[in-house]
Parts: structure tokens; sequence; C-alpha cells
């Protein structure tokens, strides 16, 4: 992939084409499993266009990936830390990175 391919229209939304979209990688802490965290996590990202996986991790906190523009990125953000997410979050361990386009759309493992 060279630079004149992401100026003909490449995007992070594409799903398998990395882009110039954002990658939110997120550790929820809570009582954020057996809620409906996760398929609620599900539909927020979906509604966002994001594409990435949300599940459960043996520790009980919920792993988040997501990818997509950054404005819809930091809304799911923005929504894993309101009182609109289920459960009681008490914690979100967030960092970013670049879109990598592994992911056709958004799942829950």
């Amino acid at each position: 992939m060279t630079p004149s391919d992401f100026a003909s229209g490449f995007s992070a939304g594409s799903p398998g084409s990395p882009g110039p979209g954002r990658r939110l990688t997120a550790r929820v802490t809570g009582e954020v499993q057996a809620v409906g965290f996760r398929y609620r996590t599900l539909q927020q990202a979906t509604r966002l266009g994001l594409t990435g996986v949300v599940s459960n991790s043996s520790d009980g906190s919920v792993h988040v990936v997501a990818e997509g523009a950054p404005s819809a990125v930091d809304g799911l953000l923005e929504w894993l830390r309101s009182p609109a997410a289920p459960g009681i979050v008490t914690g979100v361990e967030e960092s970013f990175s670049a879109a990598t386009g592994e992911f056709p759309d958004f799942r829950t493992d």
C-alpha cells in the first residue's frame, strides 16, 4: 500500500483495508459481565459504524477493540463511560493507535 492508495479513497471503514482511522483498545471494569454489556456495546458500535470485537476477560472485565472514524471511536469511548452502558462501570483504561482494517464488522467473542 502506497501513500497514493490512501489518497484514492481507502478508509478505515472499508473492511480489510487500513486507512486514516483510529483504533481504540479498552479494558472496562466493574459489574460488566452477565448484564448485557457485550450485546449493547455491539449495538452501539454498529450504530457508530465501527468494526472490531468485544469480549469477556477471565478477570471479570470486558475487552473492547474498535476501529473507525476518530469521532465514532471517541463516541464509543464516551458511551462506555456513560450511565447508558449496562451494569456498573467503575473504570475504563484506553489506548489508541492507527486502525489496521483487520475486522470486517463488529462482533462479540
